[in-house]
């Protein structure tokens, strides 16, 4: 997948979910239930499409968000509601 294509000949497709991918409030699973593109696919989209250090800029904002992981999200707020 080492296309470098110019950004306006990427489809329309890749656009979309390499800007659902930097937005902060569109967790993973949104992006797959949405495209039927996985974490793990998006990760090499991204990787294939960014210059390497807008690349290594998103996987550091992403690695341990909890808003791109919906099982995140849903564990933090059990633990607020049980805490009270």
């Amino acid at each position: 997948m080492k296309n470098k294509a110019p950004k306006s000949e990427l489809s329309n497709e890749y656009n979309q979910i390499i800007e659902m991918a930097w937005c902060d409030d569109t967790s993973f699973d949104t992006i797959e239930r949405q495209t039927g593109i996985s974490e793990k696919q998006v990760i090499k989209i991204m990787r294939s499409y960014l210059k390497p250090s807008s690349f290594r800029v998103w996987r550091k904002r992403v690695s341990g968000r909890k808003s791109k992981h919906e099982k995140l999200i849903f564990t933090e707020k059990n633990e607020q509601f049980f805490k009270g």
